[in-house]
């Protein structure tokens, strides 16, 4: 619930902007006595719209709670607003188009009386330039209201964070910084904007005309030394699940080379492919490094998260296994070398996988895993129990009690049946998942596993740490190297 408070009358007390209505999202931004309102409210009957996801309104501040809001306009087609940032002159959206990530400026005020409704591209936006392979683009620090200059991150698989000023007033962008990468491939590519602008009319949006006056600017590109592939998987129900494939063409061999696939899928999260220096080691080995955006995570829209959570949980885990198989089927991977990673809550996912399909897998790490669900949403003692039925379920309700029961990783461990080796870390003080969950876990497979398996699943406890691990980067490089130390050994791979 969102509240507001006039600040040239604090004492006022605070305004209700709207009553709860359940699956209802506001965000709200002040502008000269307008409020504009990132909304999935029902839309007014008078404006036909088939789109469910976030769409933008706005209402001068004394009808806030009334339901007049004029809608401004909606996302286009495959097109979804994920964030609305505002200054003195500009409105800046993030969006989702096709699966890729775009940010756009609106100059204000927006001077327009919307009776009919009206597309982004109505309101003569300035889409950044921003490479067509980003798969990460965060905004930096953008405290001053007043500027006409926004900051944002960019990060790919094969291109270094790089902190980039885009002057939206001027229509123009300039490099601040790329971290460098020390004993990377001299071979790196330097980007210059006229390459970034062509990519915009890949994605179906016109240039600018004042983008061709943008000063040249340059950023480095491994593309030329690893390869990054976008693929669309086919899963079990026909869902086309994307699937992004970072390689070495030199070091990789057609169906010889080991793999690790990352999966998360939950609570709408997207999966993070950022650049990260420590992957070269691997890639340059040969190594094949993929991530799955399965459902439940964050998508080209709000139905990516809807269709795999709750009572569709269950397909999150068969697009997982589907982008499993579709590495080995297509030679990315060896058949029997192929690992997953999976933290926190995407270990439900790949715990579950691993109980559906022990063979595809030859190895996992489980960071902080949240295995056992069914008897954690039973608890409602735990902190973040309640707030879990909205994402996995009730088990207080019955049929929601059988679709948790039939994928939790706990519960349905395969008895004397053979299982992959297993790493799974945990932190005594982690306030999110217990750290009797992993070792339940580890206890039960040990169990229920043939002896020569039952040896191979490790618990690796942080007496220490929290959820997100202890700070300071030599004690993540230690866990990292011992991490990759595992597989090696699990897998079997000669790294010399």
């Amino acid at each position: 619930m969102v509240y507001v408070v006039d600040a040239t009358e604090p004492l006022n007390g605070l305004q209700r902007v709207h009553e709860r209505v359940s699956g209802v999202k506001y965000f709200l931004e002040h502008h000269f006595g307008f409020f504009y309102i990132l909304t999935n409210a029902p839309m007014k009957e008078n404006i036909k719209c088939s789109h469910e996801g976030l769409y933008l309104a706005r209402c001068r501040v004394g009808d806030i709670q009334s339901t007049t809001w004029q809608n401004i306009f909606y996302p286009g087609k495959d097109t979804c607003i994920q964030d609305v940032d505002i200054f003195n002159g500009h409105l800046v959206l993030f969006l989702n188009k096709d699966g890729f990530p775009m940010i756009c400026s609106i100059d204000l005020p927006i001077n327009v009386e919307c009776k009919h409704q009206m597309l982004i591209e109505d309101l003569n936006p300035w889409f950044f330039p921003i490479p067509s392979n980003s798969c990460s683009v965060e905004p930096g620090s953008n405290l001053d209201f007043m500027s006409s200059v926004y900051r944002v991150v960019l990060s790919s698989p094969v291109i270094p964070d790089v902190i980039i000023d885009y002057d939206m007033a001027r229509r123009t962008f300039s490099i601040v910084q790329q971290e460098e990468v020390l004993g990377a491939p001299s071979n790196a590519r330097s980007r210059s904007s006229g390459y970034e602008l062509d990519t915009l009319q890949h994605r179906g949006i016109e240039k600018d005309a004042k983008d061709k006056n943008v000063e040249l600017e340059r950023w480095k590109d491994f593309s030329s030394t690893y390869c990054c592939e976008r693929k669309e998987v086919i899963s079990h129900d026909g869902i086309q699940v994307p699937l992004t494939i970072l390689y070495s063409p030199k070091a990789w061999k057609s169906s010889q080379s080991p793999g690790i696939l990352h999966g998360y899928g939950a609570y709408g999260e997207v999966l993070d492919k950022s650049w990260r220096a420590d992957r070269l080691s691997l890639l340059d080995r040969g190594w094949v490094i993929a991530f799955a955006d399965v459902r439940g995570g964050g998508g080209d829209d709000h139905s990516w998260h809807k269709t795999g959570n709750g009572l569709f949980k269950q397909n999150s885990i068969h697009d997982f296994v589907s982008c499993g198989k579709y590495l080995i089927d297509e030679g990315y991977v060896q058949r029997d070398q192929l690992s997953a990673i999976g933290v926190s809550a995407g270990c439900l996912l790949i715990g579950a996988a691993l109980n559906m399909y022990p063979n595809l897998f030859r190895a996992a790490i489980l960071k902080v895993p949240f295995l056992d669900i069914l008897n954690s949403l039973l608890d409602p003692s735990l902190p973040l129990t309640m707030l879990d039925y909205e994402e996995f379920g009730n088990p207080g309700i019955k049929s929601e009690f059988e679709c948790i029961s039939s994928y939790c990783p706990y519960k349905n461990i395969r008895p004397r049946g053979c299982h992959p080796s297993v790493l799974v870390t945990a932190s005594f003080n982690d306030s999110r998942v217990g750290v009797w969950e992993a070792a339940k876990w580890v206890a039960k497979v040990r169990d229920s596993a043939c002896s020569s398996c039952s040896r191979s699943v490790i618990l690796k406890t942080n007496m220490s740490g929290g959820h997100f691990g202890e700070g300071g980067r030599y004690i993540q490089c230690e866990e990292l190297a011992y991490d990759y130390a595992f597989l090696v050994k699990a897998m079997g791979v000669d790294m010399n």
